[in-house]
Formats: C-alpha cells, sequence, structure tokens
C-alpha cells in the first residue's frame, strides 16, 4: 500500500508479494487507482474499461498495443486507451510496473 503519499518500488513489490498474485491495488483517491503489476511468464490482461498509464518499475521488453509494439525499458511512460487491446511481450523475469486507471468508464473524450 501507499505509505503517506509516497510509492517506491520496494514497497509496491513488498505489497505485492504479499498477495501472492500477479496484480494488487495500492492507491485509491477518486477516478484513480494505482496498482503495481508483474505477469509471470506470460501477460493474459484484457482490455480495460478506463484509460491507464503504465511507468516500467523495472525490467525490459515489447508493448502490444493495437498494431504498434514498442519496446520499453525502466522509466518509460506507455499510455492505454480504455478499450484497446494491449499486452506486455518478451518480457525480462524481473519486469514489473505501475498501472495508474483514471477518468470515468469508458475513457475521457479524445480531442
Amino acid at each position: 500500500m501507499m505509505s503517506g503519499n509516497k510509492l517506491s518500488p520496494a514497497t509496491s513489490q513488498e505489497a505485492l508479494a504479499q498477495t501472492g498474485g500477479e496484480f494488487t491495488t495500492l492507491f485509491r483517491h477518486g477516478t484513480l487507482e494505482i496498482g503495481i503489476y508483474r505477469p509471470v511468464g506470460v501477460d493474459r490482461q484484457e482490455p480495460h474499461t478506463r484509460d491507464e498509464l503504465y511507468v516500467i518499475i523495472s525490467g525490459h521488453g515489447g508493448f502490444v498495443h493495437g498494431a504498434e509494439r514498442t519496446a520499453f525499458s525502466p522509466g518509460d511512460v506507455l499510455f492505454v486507451p480504455a478499450g484497446m487491446e494491449h499486452r506486455f511481450v518478451d518480457f525480462s523475469p524481473d519486469f514489473s510496473t505501475w498501472v495508474f486507471f483514471y477518468g470515468p468508464e469508458g475513457g475521457e473524450a479524445r480531442k
């Protein structure tokens, strides 16, 4: 969980390890939900109903979003609009990312 107003890679990883899963929510405020995601071997996620940002904590690999593929490494920020097919591929065993869901169901209006 978030300590005060700060998230760190170490405390986020510890919170995830305590769940034994691949994802856990760390913080909620209004429409904002921050979690940590660490798939093992294969990313099986489905499209989400809200817009999201990924901030890569550790590892490297590829990110498929729609018809595009993008390489990623620590510190990169990746955006996915609500409803878009996406997944991490060919990622290193140490891969983990923060996930920021926000806004209304169906995503924010595109301008």
